[in-house]
């Protein structure tokens, strides 16, 4: 059965990553950039001040309703994840050292991307009657278009719904089971007959846990959300640039292979990667599942805060994309590249490739360390998934369906601690590319009412 599903969804996924696909995302990342005279540059610095200064504002947000941080921080739960850890791991491994050069080239258009996805939710955003603001990707297709789109906000959320089973889920607990499993087995703590029972235990755990923290609703997830985010991000990057700092010999060669690698792949991986194609595919797909620009979901927290002003909102999706992809994703990298560890290039790899580049350098204690914090990205993904596919759920069938369905969210975690990897993110991958159409198709269409928020948005501010 599994066979018949990965032959599949094999078709699938080469047809929607495919070069229309590349064109559609590359595209309008670059269209966007230049009708909004690259905002993601010229705005840069005012970004990463307003989203700084925001970590030490402790005002509360009113009821319904997330702080302005606190929907930054979830929708960073929801892309800083596995994407960098196990994501990148399998787009170096596939693509070679050069992905992550295109990793970089889709994240620097995807900087503006999420600043108009963000804009356009909080602009078209509506409350529900729950008194909650609820806005994204459907909402900014409904109230910013013609109704004859309708049916573009209908497939977006259906999308919604199927994918955060696998990319808000499965892959993600089974990025915790892996990470834990590796502590205990490097400690001789876990033996090889004994990991699908613990698997399943963990499942179970984590099953709980999820659904203790969205059933709790909006204020909760954002309360979890703003402790968690900052507590992993800085373990994460202390950890890897530790990493980097003691290979730093390795640095050089390590870039340039990246620059080097991203036009000719051969040459770096031993002729296994002969496409710069995939090479490209890889990079842009990955880190498209990392930083979520194009697809949409991240706006769908943003579209929680208490704020008036979507461009000010929209900054933090600029902050987002740099902070998942140029920071976090290429510390991942490096942690693989500059350590020396082996890679099988033409193959899949997760989240152990990284824990690998670790351990070697650290040793075996680190394993612990490294558990911790892929647990914690991981978890925090589950929660921002979470929201997305409640909003998406309640859009098409109504508010009564939400807690149902985050029920059925919860049991997904039991199911991802015992499935294979390679199929989990190969059918994330072909969902994430059936959400980024409609919205994509929207974005270009809406990009006249994006100029117009922008330019009533400095013109008051001068």
């Amino acid at each position: 059965m599994f066979e018949s599903i990965a032959a599949v969804n094999s078709a699938v996924n080469n047809f929607i990553w495919g070069v229309p696909a590349m064109v559609c995302i590359i595209g309008v990342g670059l269209y966007l950039s230049v009708v909004t005279g690259f905002v993601q540059v010229r705005k840069f610095t005012v970004a990463m001040k307003n989203t700084i200064g925001k970590i030490f504002d402790k005002s509360q947000a009113k009821e319904g309703a997330m702080s302005p941080f606190q929907a930054v921080c979830t929708a960073l739960a929801g892309t800083v994840g596995t994407g960098n850890i196990a994501g990148v791991a399998g787009a170096v491994a596939i693509g070679g050292p050069g992905a992550v050069f295109w990793m970089w080239c889709s994240a620097f258009l995807g900087m503006c991307t999420k600043f108009a996805e963000v804009t356009l939710a909080v602009h078209f955003r509506e409350t529900n009657e729950n008194g909650e603001h609820v806005g994204g990707p459907m909402y900014y297709i409904k109230n910013g278009l013609s109704k004859k789109w309708g049916f573009l906000a209908f497939f977006y959320a259906i999308f919604g719904v199927l994918t955060v089973f696998g990319t808000g889920n499965a892959t993600q607990v089974n990025t915790i089971v892996t990470s834990i499993d590796s502590a205990l087995e490097n400690y001789g703590l876990l033996s090889e007959a004994a990991v699908p029972h613990v698997n399943l235990i963990l499942g179970i755990i984590i099953a709980a846990m999820v659904a203790m923290v969205l059933l709790g609703g909006v204020k909760r997830i954002g309360q979890v959300t703003e402790k968690l985010v900052p507590f992993m991000a800085v373990l994460y990057v202390i950890l890897a640039l530790g990493v980097v700092i003691i290979n730093i010999k390795n640095v050089p060669s390590v870039f340039a292979s990246i620059f080097a690698g991203a036009f000719s792949p051969r040459g770096f991986t031993g002729g296994v990667v002969g496409s710069m194609f995939i090479s490209l595919k890889k990079g842009v797909s990955r880190g498209i599942f990392s930083n979520e620009a194009g697809l949409g979901t991240g706006s769908i927290a943003h579209a929680c805060a208490d704020t008036d002003e979507p461009v000010s909102q929209g900054m933090f999706g600029i902050f987002e994309v740099f902070m998942d992809t140029i920071v976090i994703c290429t510390l991942t990298a490096l942690v693989i590249l500059c350590s020396g560890v082996g890679i099988s290039y033409g193959q899949a790899a997760g989240a152990e490739l990284t824990i690998s580049g670790f351990t070697s350098t650290y040793g075996s204690w680190v394993s612990i360390f490294t558990a911790v914090s892929m647990c914690c990205f991981a978890f925090s993904t589950i929660i921002g998934w979470g929201l997305y596919g409640s909003r998406c759920i309640e859009f098409v069938f109504g508010g009564r369906t939400v807690r149902p369905f985050l029920v059925i969210y919860s049991f997904v975690s039991i199911v991802g601690a015992t499935l294979e990897l390679g199929l989990l993110w190969d059918i994330a991958d072909t969902f994430n590319g059936f959400m980024a159409i409609p919205n994509l198709i929207a974005l270009f269409l809406l990009s006249g009412t994006l100029l117009g928020i922008m330019k009533k948005h400095f013109s008051d501010d001068d």
